[in-house]
């Protein structure tokens, strides 16, 4: 059985389905095969408890204030301002687009909304400042994936959901292994543009005079962050309410900056309508689909498969870990999240794992996920952007991003505390 769900995965995964119709498709030709009961009536069911969670409210929240940010030009003002303080580490702008990104997820909660975002403002300065373009690119992509777990991740609350673990928790665990991570991105440009310095292109001159007026740039993004994160911290919103809370923050940013129109609200709102509903869409497929897995017994069966191994909690883990990588290649990191979550999250804590300590682990493979070929979104959202040469190049660029993403994997393998050590001391 556990075979057969596998290569009908991927078997329409490689048919170029959509990942939520692939999903719905597998779920009932299952259903079909394994169960005497019509299954498919339950559907609807599933589909209503799952789309009215009060949780997942703040997808579209911030799908719509990752938007506005972009569209309103404040990203465009804090990228500028943050490759003024950045300018003088080997790489320039290639440590711009990383510190970019870190602050847009602090706000955004979405990779490709991150991605697309710093991309788009990146972009004209590779040739015009001589940058290696595969160097580049790749630094778009992966620090685009910081979007899924620097805090507010959206991931992350699809995780806490899942698995019944506080999203507060969940983000206070994430915030270090979050900051560590990009730092991890800048040190691995530092070693490459000074074993190629050529890689580093044209470095831009700036006075602190410039770097501290450039301040006023980065106040809002921050200002924001501490909106959306202060509240929830403070106790004084849920995550959801958070969110809503920054999307009228960010709505009045826009009014001071003088963007705010009618125009620029209605590309805001389809923009955000389509973010949303694709990711919907597969939240409830997925949800079908582990109703499914449940009730013929495959969720069982996997568990006892990985019993029977006899392995160590660590050897275990770090099987656990390989599938993932391995099953990124091929699967959209949402839909698996929303799919393998459930059949796995039950065998970490029996090993005796903290659920938000894997959590980090499972979100820094989703990011694997992102930038690893054929199925990486990241690297497609960046070749759509540059529009134009092969996404060989952005593949390339990206790869070499994975070896700090296993880096931190190891990290949190031999000290759980990175994760772990905000969350105790919240909780005390």
């Amino acid at each position: 059985m556990l075979a057969n769900a596998s290569l009908l995965l991927a078997f329409f995964i490689s048919s170029s389905l959509p990942i939520a119709a692939t999903l719905i498709i597998t779920a009932l030709i299952l259903s079909f095969v394994y169960s005497p009961l019509p299954l498919f009536l339950a559907a609807s069911e599933i589909f209503w408890k799952v789309s009215t969670e009060f949780t997942l409210t703040s997808i579209p929240l911030f799908v719509l204030l990752g938007e506005i940010l972009l569209r309103s030009g404040i990203a465009a003002r804090m990228y500028g301002a943050v490759a003024l303080w950045l300018n003088r580490l080997p790489g320039g702008l290639l440590h711009a687009n990383i510190g970019a990104s870190t602050l847009f997820s602090a706000t955004s909660g979405s990779s490709v909304a991150t991605a697309a975002t710093i991309g788009t403002v990146a972009l004209p300065e590779i040739r015009r400042r001589g940058y290696n373009e595969r160097l580049f690119l790749g630094s778009l992509a992966a620090g685009g994936t910081l979007g899924i777990l620097i805090p507010p991740s959206i991931h992350l609350i699809i995780y806490g959901m899942i698995t019944n673990t506080s999203v507060p928790k969940l983000y206070l665990a994430a915030t270090i292994p979050g900051l560590m991570l990009a730092t991890l991105f800048s040190l691995l440009i530092v070693v490459i543009c000074l074993v190629k310095p050529s890689y580093g292109g044209e470095r831009i001159d700036a006075t602190w005079r410039q770097r501290f007026a450039s301040l006023a740039d980065l106040v809002p993004i921050i200002l924001l962050f501490f909106v959306v994160i202060g509240s929830i911290y403070t106790g004084f919103a849920t995550p959801t309410e958070a969110a809503s809370l920054g999307l009228v923050f960010a709505l009045g940013l826009t009014w001071w900056y003088g963007r705010l129109s009618l125009a620029l609200l209605h590309e805001c709102f389809v923009g955000a309508m389509k973010a949303t509903a694709m990711i919907m869409l597969i939240v409830l497929a997925s949800y079908f689909l582990n109703f499914v897995l449940s009730v013929i017994g495959l969720s069982q069966q996997l568990t006892s498969f990985i019993s029977e191994l006899g392995l160590s909690p660590l050897q275990t883990m770090l099987v656990i870990i390989a599938f993932f990588v391995v099953l990124g290649c091929f699967l959209e990191s949402l839909s698996m999240l929303v799919t393998i979550t459930p059949l796995v999250a039950p065998i970490v804590v029996a090993l005796g794992y903290d659920p938000i300590w894997f959590g980090v682990i499972l979100i820094i493979l989703l990011e694997v996920a992102l930038i690893t070929p054929p199925v990486g979104i990241n690297l497609y959202v960046v070749q759509a952007i540059r529009g134009r040469g092969s996404i060989q190049d952005v593949i390339a660029g990206s790869l070499v991003f994975v070896l700090s993403m296993f880096g931190l994997i190891g990290l949190l393998l031999a000290f759980p505390e990175i994760a772990l050590w905000l969350p105790t001391k919240f909780s005390e």
